[in-house]
């Protein structure tokens, strides 16, 4: 176990040992009211209720017992379909063939773990409360704790009351204010954050770590290798044989043939285990990358992003919607805080946290609102650190790809073991029928003249021979290759800024027919500014210009600005006199602005749309912290994407109430009856301003008129003009409100803020640019068969003008069902979806339930659906997608966990190339399972034709495993490493039931395996005429010949891992210098056969050859490229040759006679 820099927990009241000593029980939480749209619901653990959901889930169908138990789906597989392809395949050693696929016996452990742990941190609460009550009633008091240097609080304390949830204990300390005393930390400005403070916080009450279990060293791999049944055969062989030797030739000449086999077998252990243990580190590497989460936190007055593991008790963190708490902790202050605790208690239900439950759970999510929170315990002092502590975050989950492939290993495997058996059979015939010859030609088995040991070792060099060829035939590598590919695809995705957090994304992604991707920060750099303004009725020249505003205008639009945000402004000249972060709404995780004015640097924080907006207050001369500390905040109604808008109710000064609205303008503007002249008036503003036209005409009331329906309906065209600038339009509108109104703070939870009878404020209009080279990456996706949709939430015409200049939508009179709004396909019944799904481009004004109903829509349509998301909403459409992708930099934590790769850069650049490593991979195997598919073919003809035909195999037991490992280890490594390529792009996607093999690869296969065949076994038979060894001895001759067709053999297998790289195409060449990994497996497979010819004979029973004879096995071997070149011009017919098959067999044509089949 490897412990990261915790503190001890073994006294008393410590997690660990209350969870020795828990007794059963249960506790009970505060149940949140009704979720509103903006927040998360647990959607993981959901049971559809009817077959029809429970087949669009799993995405399987309901099958009859002959469907292929080497299918399964890509995501959400059941239990059962998982062990039913376990009992199915043929494996050789099953510890190295399921090392990468789920452990089922241990996810049930970890389960009932988990269950374990929850259950007894409830009993723990119950006991120790009631245990509490008794020492307060017989006056028994335990010591006091000693109490860490600095610090007016002990660890135990902290973790005691954290864990207890006691809240009188809290009151004790003085609540929050006294916690926060007691932790030498402040509510606004956090922790100082020196290296000193974080180290002495760090020692006092440990840090945000837990034990981790250390990876699998290089030891266990070795292991593991080892315990592959038919090399564990081998070594006993090689021992029996290096027994027998020695008995019989002495030590100096008999150990040569057990000793050689040994040092085979080991060697391809060792070669197996290096690169077994190179994935593992790999695979380690990503789990850590995943768990790395990043923190917002308030140090020194700013708000800085710190990872997970550095938070110390003390730190104050900044708490919204989508995110994870990072440790135990109480509520400062917050605003409809509602969290999911499912993580830790089990049960799906939303706890509403304020100042009289103010205790939080790490690991739990925030479900809806903000906050900020203060943190009491980290660590093991934690139940989120003890649960994690006590399970293992394993990768291990078998792909589809991995699946297919066992179940091609199990049939050549069965292959294999049907031609090792014949292979076994005849040659112990030949033998005993005295129809094999020695070296040199006297007959080996003759009756009553042979000794036991002779036929011992006779018996055992069969055997070999025929273990041998389980050996090369059985492709345990085969599946393995996927895990190796699939390694190397993310450690280089990574580079390329992709988090791939479940491995069968990879292959998923290079079957993806559509992208469903959002507009902001994915097609547009995300940097929004305001670039026009309307204020009071008038149009701001520049938009930052206030003079032509009235101080009752200006008052409401900085008020606006200053309180309903979710952003904040750093101003280092007044930190130190007014606070600026009282009442701070969430922020998100990344950005921080820069505005140099009169000499001074203001940073401003928040989301792009926050910042620009924030930006634009500055402009207008806004002090952030004097704005925010004329009023108070009352109540706030966190913006969401359902609803388009956030407000919030502040009391001003002047005990003066007003809820502020911001949102999408044409959303606010529907809902605003009057708006706010330049000069401070209010003026109705109702839709039949146009009757009311011809009755002031008539009383020559013409000026006032005009004005008011001028302004009732320049607004609109104010918000069309910009949306078609590609503009995002946001309107500001408040309203009075009577104190009387305001609920009594306990009944404000469920208090929703009017949003009727507004007053507009003003409309701005921010740019954000489309990113470079996202047009040239949607006409790349558009060439390769992928068709990307853009969902929004911005209005049509902003959503349009976007698509035009990212080249999404390429008519720009283009309508309905091209270009939709979310409420007209979420009017429309699931039938007239599916109708329309395929033929839109853009979808504006989009709800996170509008994207997936598109989803569902466009699966049911046999789309293979890859979505982009980054809010919490977005959650249930990433989950549905074939293949969620999450946002790095603007995504929150439930839609990260929600998602199966993480676009680190929130680029869809970034996308686009995540297709081409999906594509790849599945392109690598293919080329892998060619090569070796053409070794196992030719090896296992040429050794069976030899061993029936003349009792003798010209391939031996060593050599044998070494064109093992050529094929399986070193032969994945060249291979299955490939980086992706243009080619790639100009394909269609790759259909998720395609045969592995195809029609193009049988016909490489079938042109090379027959040229090794024909060729090997003519010199096999006639290689001393062809060869000219006539006039050396027979054994010799021999000897040299069986070198010979082995040299070539494995030269054959060099020169067509070339072919392979290269299955359609005729330049096998093109981009081999640039994958340096193929290229050095090549020249060290070159390398060691001509050690093994001219320095090894002894071991691997070879002679040395001429350099004649090498220049006629590299000409032998050299024409595979030029045979390769020739046979891609033969044409393959467009049907699989396994329905080929089918379709030339009688009770298939009689079935086709009687209608159609059942699926099968």
């Amino acid at each position: 176990m490897e412990y990261n820099n915790h503190r001890g927990r073994g006294g008393r009241g410590s997690v660990s040992s209350l969870l020795r000593n828990a007794m059963p029980g249960a506790g009970a939480g505060v149940q949140a009211p009704e979720a509103s749209p903006g927040r998360y619901v647990r959607h993981r653990d959901e049971v559809p209720p009817d077959d029809e959901a429970c087949d669009d889930v799993f995405r399987v169908d309901v099958r009859g017992p002959g469907d292929d138990p080497f299918d399964i789906p890509a995501k959400r597989a059941p239990v059962e379909r998982l062990r039913r392809w376990r009992q199915a395949a043929l494996v050789l050693n099953a510890s190295r063939r399921f090392r990468y696929t789920l452990d089922l016996k241990k996810e049930e452990e970890k389960e009932h773990i988990r269950r374990k742990i929850r259950a007894h941190a409830q009993v723990i609460r119950a006991a120790l409360l009631f245990k509490e009550a008794g020492e307060k009633q017989s006056g028994d008091r335990e010591l006091q704790e000693i109490l860490p240097r600095g610090f007016g609080i002990g660890e135990e304390q902290l973790t005691s009351m954290t864990r207890d949830h006691n809240y009188s204990t809290l009151q004790e300390y003085g609540g929050v204010k006294g916690l926060l005393n007691l932790l030498k930390t402040n509510s606004e400005k956090g922790i100082h954050g020196d290296e000193a403070d974080l180290s002495s916080r760090a020692n006092a009450f440990g840090a945000n770590r837990y034990p981790r279990k250390k990876g699998r060293s290089f030891w266990v791999f070795l292991w593991e290798a080892c315990q592959d049944l038919t090399l564990v055969i081998l070594i006993v062989a090689a021992a029996i044989s290096l027994a027998l030797g020695i008995a019989t030739e002495g030590i100096k000449e008999g150990w040569y043939d057990g000793a050689s086999i040994a040092f085979a077998v080991f060697l391809v252990i060792f070669v197996t285990a290096v690169s077994d243990y190179k994935q593992s580190l790999q695979f380690q590497h990503l789990n850590e990358e995943k768990q790395n989460i990043q923190v917002e936190v308030i140090r020194g007055g700013r708000r800085i992003q710190v990872s997970i593991f550095d938070l110390v008790v003390g730190d104050v963190v900044a708490l919204k919607i989508g995110d994870q708490v990072p440790a135990d902790g109480v509520l400062i202050s917050g605003h409809s805080l509602a969290i999911d605790e499912s993580s830790m208690t089990g049960e799906s239900k939303i706890v509403f946290k304020d100042q009289k439950s103010p205790f939080l759970m790490g690991g739990c999510k925030v479900a809806d609102g903000y906050g900020t929170m203060l943190v009491t315990a980290v660590g093991l002092n934690t139940e989120w650190g003890l649960l994690m502590a006590s399970i293992s975050e394993d990768n291990n989950e078998e792909t589809p790809l991995q699946v297919r492939l066992n179940g091609v290993a199990t049939f050549i495997g069965i292959v294999g073991l049907v031609v090792a058996a014949l292979v076994l059979v005849v040659l112990f015939a030949r033998y005993f029928t005295g129809h094999t010859t020695n070296p040199d030609g006297t007959v080996q088995f003759v009756k009553g003249h042979i000794s036991v040991k002779s036929i011992i070792f006779g018996s055992i060099k069969i055997l070999t021979v025929a273990v041998t060829i389980v050996v090369v035939a059985v492709p345990e590598g085969l599946p393995l290759a996927v895990t190796l590919t699939l390694a190397y695809s993310m450690r280089k995705m990574m580079a390329d800024k992709a988090l791939v957090r479940r491995l069968s994304a990879c292959e998923t992604m290079g079957s993806a027919t559509t992208i469903c991707s959002d507009k902001t920060g994915t097609l547009t750099l995300n940097q929004m500014t305001v670039v026009r303004s309307i204020v009071g009725g008038i149009e701001l020249q520049p938009q930052a210009t206030i003079e032509k505003l009235s101080p009752t205008v200006t008052s409401f639009v900085l008020e606006g600005i200053a309180q309903n945000t979710s952003g904040s402004v750093f101003e280092p000249e007044v930190m130190s006199h007014v606070s600026t972060t009282r009442h701070l709404l969430p922020l998100r995780l990344d950005h921080i602005h820069d505005h140099i004015e009169d000499g001074s640097t203001d940073e401003i924080t928040g989301s792009p749309t926050e910042k620009a907006i924030l930006s634009w207050g500055v402009e207008l001369h806004m002090k952030f912290a004097a704005e925010r500390s004329k009023s108070a905040i009352i109540h706030v109604s966190p913006f969401n994407s359902e609803k388009k808008r956030g407000g919030v109710a502040v009391n001003g000064r002047d005990s003066d109430v007003h809820v502020h609205w911001k949102g999408a303008a044409e959303i606010v503007l529907a809902l605003c009856t009057n708006w706010l002249d330049v000069d401070g008036s209010i003026h109705e503003m109702t839709p039949d301003k146009a009757n009311h036209l011809q009755h002031f005409l008539r009383f020559n009331y013409v000026a006032p008129c005009l004005t008011l329906v001028f302004q009732a309906n320049q607004f609109k065209k104010y918000i069309e003009d910009m949306a078609e600038q590609s503009l995002r339009c946001v309107a500001f509108a408040y309203r009075n409100l009577d104190p009387k109104d305001i609920p009594s703070e306990e009944q404000r939870i469920n208090w929703q803020l009017p949003d009727n009878d507004l007053t507009l404020i003003g409309i701005v209009g921010m740019k954000d640019p489309c990113r470079p080279g996202v047009r040239d990456a949607v006409e790349l996706c558009t060439n390769s068969g992928v068709k990307v949709r853009m969902v929004t939430g911005d209005n049509l015409q902003t959503a349009r003008a976007i698509a035009l200049e990212c080249g999404i939508l390429t008519d720009p009179q283009a309508s309905t069902p091209v270009i939709i709004e979310g409420r007209v396909f979420r009017a429309y019944s699931d039938t007239e979806r599916e109708a329309v799904a395929d033929k839109i481009s853009v979808m504006g004004r989009s709800s996170p339930n509008d994207k997936l109903l598109l989803v569902k829509a466009l699966k049911k349509n046999g789309h293979v659906v890859a979505v982009t998301g980054d809010g919490t909403n977005d959650a249930p459409a990433l989950h549905e997608a074939d293949i969620g992708l999450s946002m790095g930099i603007q995504g929150t934590e439930v839609a990260k966990e929600s998602s199966d790769i993480i676009i680190l850069d929130d680029n869809f650049a970034s996308v686009v190339k995540v297709v081409r490593w999906g594509r790849s991979v599945y392109a690598n195997i293919q080329k892998f399972i060619q090569f070796q598919l053409t070794v196992n073919v030719a090896a296992l003809i040429i050794n069976v034709v030899a061993a029936i035909s003349s009792g003798n195999v010209p391939l031996n037991a060593v050599q044998l495993l070494w064109v093992n490992l050529i094929m399986d280890t070193l032969g994945a490594l060249a291979l299955a490493t490939e980086p992706p390529t243009d080619q790639l792009m100009k394909r269609t996607p790759v259909g998720r039931r395609e045969p592995l093999v195809t029609n193009i690869m049988w016909r490489n296969l079938f042109i090379q395996a027959v040229y090794q065949v024909a060729v090997l076994l003519t010199l096999n038979f006639g290689g001393r005429n062809l060869l000219h060894l006539t006039q050396d001895t027979f054994e010799h001759s021999n000897k040299v010949k069986n070198s010979f067709i082995f040299n070539t053999f494995v030269l054959c297998q060099v020169f067509n891992e070339f072919n392979s790289r290269k299955p359609e195409e005729l330049n096998i060449f093109e981009g081999v210098s640039r994958n340096h990994l193929f290229v050095g497996v090549v020249s060290v497979t070159v390398v060691l056969q001509v050690i093994i010819i001219e320095f090894l004979g002894k071991f691997t029973s070879t002679v040395r050859l001429s350099w004649e004879l090498w220049l006629v096995s590299v000409g032998i071997a050299f024409v595979s490229w030029p045979l390769a070149f020739v046979g891609k011009f033969i044409p393959v017919p467009q049907t699989p040759l396994k329905d080929l098959i089918l379709k030339c067999l009688p009770k298939r044509k009689m079935q086709a006679d009687e209608g159609p089949t059942p699926p099968v």
